[in-house]
């Protein structure tokens, strides 16, 4: 592949340094940007297009990611606010005008939930899936319940009457509590306020045996207020309301702890206990509750039908497959199954790229339970920032090192909210024999490799694998990522150097690979630096990207000179994006998508036209760890790895890329005022879901042909 450019050698130092000054009014502010993604996503269950339970998946995708925005997001502009700090986000806003506006912003998302929930339980009640009364169930369903609360329930229920000598028990972040007014039963004068935390060992909700061909469920806060006798003996209780607690949950960390994983595991124990957010309330509950929590009014959002709305995913039923998407099962890389399995063989015949889910992610599992059996492999090294339960690539290093292997885990402890499931591996992981590295104490290790060694002969043959998401074979069947494997001799030494610096600090040279926190920001300068040059000189000048978050400031001005200098600008960013695209003088030359739809979007790709028209084969081209944020840049350890072998290039810029730039079915596009809109289907509606669906591993080298007439599903598809 010929190289067109006349930039210079990658340098560790590059700044972004922009023509001009920009003013606050050209960016948007990054947490009104996240929840115009959670809006995205929550329109998905409002979408008829989508089967049902599928929409009862978004409804509770979307209340989980608030809460994760309240507990991280919110709860950091608190902490600005409370401790004075003044400083203005890149848009102008000063912390107290950010939270004032998040809040407001966050209250109307949620009482759009509670619109979406009321409209879908009556559809799903349509179909046969129904939340019951208790006072409407037949006496035999009360006889089922009564069984069930004795022996399931009650056990594990502690009533408390809110007194002065019984205070208000602790409720963990996300718990929940029924609050009930008691009075006495020959009186009825008011006797005190009562909680019953609700179980987290219980479901919210609790499935009652089929009737009629209906699928019933009951609501454990309706049961347990059926049984407030059982729970008050001697007092009437009467249920007023349900609360639901969100806590603080970020985790500070001193980084010059001399016992990291110790240092760790006690910051996230102490997390449990971090301070009360948010609070919502269903119904009414007693001011002093508030007081006692320590809560503000304007932390304090009333919902008319349902608090928790994440536990509705609880009612996602599997033995309604009709009301489901499709199974799709992925198949395994056609060029392993050539060589008979052996990915090693098949990675030796050239670059293979993979994209999942579309292509399985066994592949990677497979690859790394080769190596550990592979009397000729002599060691594994491999970066862990989030993995599954019970992963079998961890159960794959374990083998290795039982086969006498030398095998490395580079664990990152600072993965939010899998701190405690990473504590647990590492600990499992030394205890087996792997070598447990933490990486670096300034930097989260987030770039994803693993470097296999190999004997061949009277030689040493390094393979490789680079990915832009995490080890985790659950999470693979939803989000798309790409797998990279290679034996090339420099990207496989590049990788041995970077395992190094994230062991060992020593500061790596580099021949290809660019890495964080060192050489991908003044790489990415650089490449955009030499679009801008190529349109000055008249030649075609073409960006694209695709990422989840583009919100480092120096970057998009970078992005906003390469505009106004004449150079085309196409990204697909997911969730949040701080750019303001289609501004005439600013920016009219950069458009901004979001594909949003069964699968979360989470590759990183980066391309350059290089003085020639996207897609090319003289492009440019990178995958990469890192999305364009400052800590991505700045503050963890990140790969981004040039795409050169010109099969995998073909794949990845002519067939991945252009398939994401047609999507037309699941995409939304940012406007100039920060909005986002639907994208109208066109003449050629293309979903990329549905597209890489049918054609999960398309030829090696061929180009995305023009798309053709649409399918019985009503999606456009490539011509044969």
């Amino acid at each position: 592949m010929t190289d067109r450019t006349d930039s210079a050698h990658h340098g560790e130092h590059g700044e972004a340094k922009s023509q001009r000054s920009y003013h606050h009014l050209d960016f948007i502010n990054r947490e009104l940007s996240w929840l115009a993604f959670n809006q995205r996503v929550l329109e998905e269950a409002e979408d008829s297009t989508n089967p049902l339970l599928e929409r009862v998946r978004f409804l509770s995708i979307s209340a989980g990611n608030m809460d994760e925005f309240y507990a991280v997001r919110v709860a950091g502009l608190v902490d600005q606010v409370r401790a004075g700090e003044g400083k203005k986000s890149v848009d102008g806003l000063t912390p107290t005008q950010q939270l004032e506006t998040v809040r407001h912003q966050a209250w109307r998302m949620q009482q759009e939930q509670q619109r979406i929930w009321h409209s879908v339980r009556a559809e799903l009640a349509k179909t046969g899936i129904v939340i019951e009364s208790v006072d409407k169930l037949h006496h035999s369903d009360k006889e089922w319940l009564d069984k069930y609360f004795e022996e399931q329930v009650f056990p594990v229920l502690t009533p408390v009457d809110l007194n002065p000598t019984h205070p208000m028990p602790f409720i963990p972040s996300g718990g929940q509590a029924l609050v009930l007014r008691l009075r006495d039963v020959d009186t009825h004068k008011h006797k005190a306020d009562g909680l019953v935390v609700m179980p987290p060992q219980i479901p919210r909700f609790i499935r009652l045996p089929d009737k009629n061909g209906q699928i019933r469920f009951i609501a454990l806060e309706y049961l347990i207020a059926h049984y407030t006798k059982r729970l008050f003996p001697g007092l009437h209780g009467v249920p007023t309301g349900m609360m639901r607690i969100v806590r603080n949950l970020d985790v500070d960390l001193e980084e010059k702890a001399e016992d990291l994983l110790n240092t760790f595991e006690k910051a996230v124990q102490d997390r449990r206990h971090g301070v009360c957010i948010h609070l919502e309330v269903e119904g009414t509950i007693p001011k002093h509750l508030v007081r006692k929590l320590g809560l503000e009014r304007d932390e304090v959002v009333l919902l008319p039908k349902m608090a928790g709305m994440g536990d509705v995913k609880q009612l996602i039923v599997s033995d309604r497959p009709e009301l489901l998407f499709s199974p799709f099962h992925a198949a395994m890389p056609q060029r392993v199954l050539d060589h008979d399995g052996d990915c090693f063989a098949a990675i030796k015949e050239k670059d293979l790229v993979v994209q999942h889910p579309y292509e399985s992610y066994d592949v990677v599992v497979h690859f790394l339970q080769q190596a550990a059996q592979d009397p000729n492999v002599l060691s594994i090294k491999q970066s862990i920032y989030r993995t599954s339960h019970d992963s079998p690539i961890v159960h794959a290093l374990i083998a290795a090192v039982e086969a006498g292997k030398s095998v490395t885990a580079v664990v990152e402890l600072r993965a939010r909210f899998d701190e405690e499931a990473n504590i647990n591996l590492a600990r499992a992981l030394e205890a087996r024999g792997v070598q447990v590295v933490y990486g670096l104490a300034a930097y989260k290790t987030h770039a994803k490799m693993i470097l296999v060694v190999r004997r061949e002969g009277e030689r040493l043959q390094s393979y490789a694998h680079f990915g832009t998401g995490n080890y985790h074979p659950s999470t693979a069947k939803i989000y798309t990522d790409i797998s990279f494997f290679t034996c090339d001799p420099v990207l496989v030494e590049d990788a041995a150097r970077l395992f190094n610096y994230a062991t060992g600090c020593a500061k790596p040279h580099l021949q290809a690979l660019c890495c964080s926190p060192l050489t991908i920001r003044s790489t990415l300068v650089e490449l955009v630096q030499a679009e801008i040059a190529h349109a000055r000189a008249g030649r075609p000048a073409q960006i694209w990207l695709k990422m989840n978050s583009l919100v480092d400031p120096q970057l998009i001005e970078l992005l906003y000179d390469a505009s106004q200098a004449g150079v085309s600008v196409k990204a697909v960013v997911r969730g949040i994006c701080c750019l303001r695209p289609g501004v005439k003088g600013l920016s009219e030359n950069i458009e901004i998508h979001s594909i949003v739809g069964r699968y979360l979007e989470h590759a990183r790709v980066f391309a350059f036209g290089n003085g020639e028209g996207l897609p090319s084969p003289y492009a440019k081209l990178y995958i990469s760890s890192a999305d364009w944020m400052k800590r991505n840049m700045d503050r963890r350890i990140e790969a981004m790895v040039p795409i050169t072998d010109p099969a995998a290039h073909a794949h990845i810029l002519n067939q991945i890329m252009v398939v994401n730039m047609r999507d037309t079915l699941r995409s939304w596009k940012l406007l100039p005022n920060g909005k986002w809109e639907r994208m109208a289907p066109g003449n050629e509606p293309l979903s990329a879901h549905d597209y890489f669906m049918a054609h999960p591993s398309p030829a090696y080298g061929e180009e995305i042909a023009p798309v053709g007439s649409e399918s019985r599903t009503g999606v456009a598809v490539q011509e044969s």
